[in-house]
């Protein structure tokens, strides 16, 4: 039975259209080799989700050479299995410098620039502008801790005495005056005031309810909402 020293380590590989119809190819073709094709259906079946382990017992392999081809196809695409893997030190270290400049030219696009036509990059565009493969993209994401997905906002005060102001604030909250009523209050603007021209019907036993896609409006409305920091109560009224 093969063996895998680790389960859990073996990347997770994520095919396009384009990617799946060409390893199908290299696997049906009859002018194909058999490597090629024995590494092309390594790929398929990690894939469908299949361990090393698994992958390695259904094509009668080890699952350290299954591990060695998906972590190439992950870091190369399928220009890294049409090729042998490199042998020797020289090789081997190419193969780790060019590894490196790829990492470094990844967070590197990803942090100073953006694609041409949108607000961030995914790690399909960026692969294709880099010449690699999404899932070795997503890789440098995750080890480097980078999210273009996520935007955290801040807000900078001008006012010079805004230190001051909040120690104020802050020191009312954490420890008001005695007898004293601390409220944190706050107003949602512009809510629209709006109504369906028809009633919809109920929800029963095999239908969802439903509701008319028409609407009349009633003009705006303002929610003005009060916390009360004592006794953690929320006043609301709207006007």
């Amino acid at each position: 039975m093969a063996r895998e020293g680790k389960m859990n380590s073996a990347v997770a590989i994520h095919l396009t259209p384009q990617e799946q119809t060409a390893l199908q190819k290299n696997v049906r073709s009859r002018k194909t080799s058999i490597r090629l094709i024995e590494r092309s259906k390594i790929i398929l079946l990690a894939a469908d989700g299949l361990s090393n382990i698994e992958i390695a017992e259904q094509l009668n392999n080890s699952a350290h050479k299954v591990g060695r081809w998906r972590n190439r196809y992950a870091e190369l695409g399928l220009p890294g299995i049409e090729k042998e893997l490199p042998r020797g030190g020289n090789q081997g270290g190419k193969k780790t410098a060019d590894q490196t400049r790829l990492r470094s030219k990844i967070i590197q696009t990803t942090t100073q620039t953006k694609p041409q036509g949108a607000t961030r990059w995914s790690t399909r565009t960026l692969a294709k502008e880099l010449g690699t493969t999404h899932s070795f993209v997503n890789r440098v994401w995750q080890e480097s801790g980078l999210k273009p997905h996520l935007t955290k906002g801040f807000k900078v005060s001008n006012d010079p005495k805004f230190e001051e102001k909040l120690v104020d604030v802050v020191g009312l909250y954490l420890s008001p005056p005695e007898n004293a009523a601390v409220f944190c209050v706050d107003e949602k603007s512009s809510i629209q005031a709006l109504d369906r021209t028809q009633p919809g019907l109920p929800m029963k036993k095999g239908r969802a309810g439903t509701m008319t896609h028409d609407y009349k409006r009633h003009g705006t409305s303002t929610l003005f909402a009060a916390l009360d920091v004592a006794n953690g109560k929320v006043i609301g009224e709207c006007k």
